[in-house]
């Protein structure tokens, strides 16, 4: 039986500030999902409300995974569940190790009743497997000794979210703008890297705004989102025309939507 993540009428609030206002979206294990939007739309919210970010308040709708609501799990409760999200700005861990990170968190993924103390991985089946990864993202294998993202460069921070995605082998996965930050042949070299270690084996969430990300995973559907709301659904041609011609037509055929989107920016501007 197939893993699926759906999202029913969510809505999402940052204090007072409602930024979603009724999603939803249903994935199946090995689809791909584009989700595409204009600034201040609601794409990297959306996200992080999956995750279970403290600071995003789910105030209606559900996260049902196979099922299941998940709104009340914590972020590591719901990594354990399978699902994984790769963050548009990482943030530093000084003193944890690459290794010593994913060899935990590898560990707790696939033994989610594992309780802190108990066994990890073996050390020998740990690093040939990150041996693997790291050979294929062509990282060197003095990263792994580093602290976590600490001192990363962008494209070094984004290549260590696909390494992760690559050890810890969500159902699910959500890539934040994962290709931000990356010159063309680091961009390219992701897209391959997610298409081999995702494709048809996990549900694919790809937020971006350009082209070459999606080059090695066309989506099964593209998402618009705008005002906070998915007001489009499309296949990959829907993801071409936006690539090419951006969001005009949308706003013009959403006026509602794209006001409050308009509001939102301007606001967030305001705050800066």
């Amino acid at each position: 039986m197939s893993d699926v993540l759906k999202i029913v009428d969510l809505h999402v609030s940052i204090g007072d500030k409602e930024i979603l206002r009724g999603v939803n979206l249903s994935m199946t294990e090995g689809e791909t999902h584009a989700l595409m939007g204009p600034n201040g739309s609601g794409k990297s919210t959306l996200g992080l409300a999956i995750m279970g970010h403290p600071n995003y308040n789910c105030t209606q709708g559900e996260i049902l995974l196979n099922g299941e609501n998940i709104l009340e799990l914590e972020p590591n409760e719901r990594a354990r569940a399978g699902i994984f999200m790769a963050f548009q700005r990482p943030v530093a861990i000084p003193g944890v190790k690459m290794a010593d990170f994913l060899r935990h968190a590898t560990t707790n993924v696939r033994n989610p009743e594992r309780k802190e103390g108990e066994d990890l991985i073996p050390m020998r089946e740990f690093r040939k497997e990150i041996k693997a990864n790291m050979e294929q993202l062509q990282m060197d294998s003095e990263f792994a000794r580093r602290y976590v993202n600490d001192g990363f460069s962008g494209g070094e921070m984004k290549r260590a979210e696909i390494l992760q995605l690559a050890m810890l082998q969500p159902k699910f996965a959500i890539l934040d703008e994962t290709d931000s930050g990356l010159d063309a042949d680091a961009v390219r070299l992701a897209s391959q890297s997610i298409n081999e270690i995702g494709h048809n084996k996990m549900g694919l969430l790809i937020i971006t705004h350009h082209d070459k990300l999606l080059e090695h995973n066309p989506p099964n559907f593209t998402h618009v989102i705008l005002g906070g709301r998915i007001v489009e659904t499309g296949g990959k041609e829907l993801a071409e025309e936006l690539h090419a011609h951006g969001y005009d037509r949308i706003r013009k055929q959403y006026p509602e939507a794209a006001k409050v989107n308009d509001e939102s920016e301007a606001e967030a501007e305001a705050v800066v």
